[in-house]
């Protein structure tokens, strides 16, 4: 059982790459290729501190890997990504689901909500360094912030669109109290936005990484503003590289993941 579970999931993540279909796997890789071809090309008229090569990103980037700096920079950056979009995630689902089934909740908070809703992370970067110093729990509090309202507003959208013919058929069948109703028929019926809230917060978390480091904390987006500083483009694009691969691995594993948590949509 556990083989054909394992497998059911390797086949779910080839689907959410595209690799399940060849004609897919081909126009991307045709697509990577001529974006690769204009940025060569590009380059060739550019000096190295403005549009480095594709080839000098390649060697900066493997550089990078076989220092151990880009391996220890990643860890740093996986230390505070973690905790934060875990946090985030859950305060943020957990509050949208509660405020976007009760009225009175929704009535009491919504004034904080539109106030505190435009405040951009970078804004709070003063308050996590007094709150929790130059550390992983500074930054984490950053991802956590950005995750927290997206997965927010993805939970309350997704509750407040339940059909109410949906909750009628559920008192006729016996589902009483808001506890019962939440459970047996707004959970389910909101889990496919509330998943695609969490998907979203994901990719927007591995983008906060550099905003959360910007104050000096040992990682991936540090890098990235020091290698800017220095005119090191090439090695600034190798870093955010690896952003943009995390992230790419992180969604696809979700993806299958969600394929099977929602595979009664299918």
């Amino acid at each position: 059982m556990a083989t054909e579970t394992g497998s059911e999931l390797d086949g779910d993540a080839a689907v959410a790459v595209g690799l399940g279909d060849p004609r897919r796997l081909l126009r991307g890789a045709l697509g990577v290729a001529g974006f690769l071809a204009v940025w060569y090309v590009v380059a060739l008229g550019s000096p190295a501190y403005v549009v480095p090569s594709p080839v000098a990103v390649a060697e900066a980037f493997a550089s990078e890997l076989a220092s151990g700096d880009m391996t220890a920079a990643l860890f740093q950056s996986v230390r505070h990504w973690i905790p934060g979009t875990v946090v985030g995630t859950a305060l943020g689902v957990g509050a949208g689901v509660a405020l976007g089934w009760s009225r009175l909740l929704d009535d009491l908070t919504a004034p904080l909500v539109r106030t505190l809703r435009p405040v951009p992370p970078l804004a709070l970067i003063g308050f996590a360094i007094a709150w929790f110093g130059i550390n992983d729990w500074g930054a984490a509090f950053i991802i956590a912030v950005g995750a927290f309202w997206i997965n927010f507003y993805a939970a309350y959208g997704a509750v407040e669109g339940v059909s109410e013919d949906l909750l009628d058929v559920g008192r006729t069948l016996g589902v009483r109290g808001d506890l019962d109703a939440v459970r047996s028929i707004v959970l389910p019926a909101a889990t496919p936005g509330i998943m695609t809230g969490i998907r979203t917060g994901l990719g927007r978390c591995w983008m906060l990484v550099v905003a959360s480091e910007i104050f000096g904390v040992p990682g991936v987006g540090r890098e990235i503003i020091r290698a800017s500083n220095n005119l090191r483009v090439d090695q600034a694009i190798a870093y955010i590289l690896v952003l943009s691969l995390m992230y790419l691995l992180v969604d696809v594993a979700f993806r299958a993941v969600e394929r099977r948590v929602l595979v009664w949509r299918a």
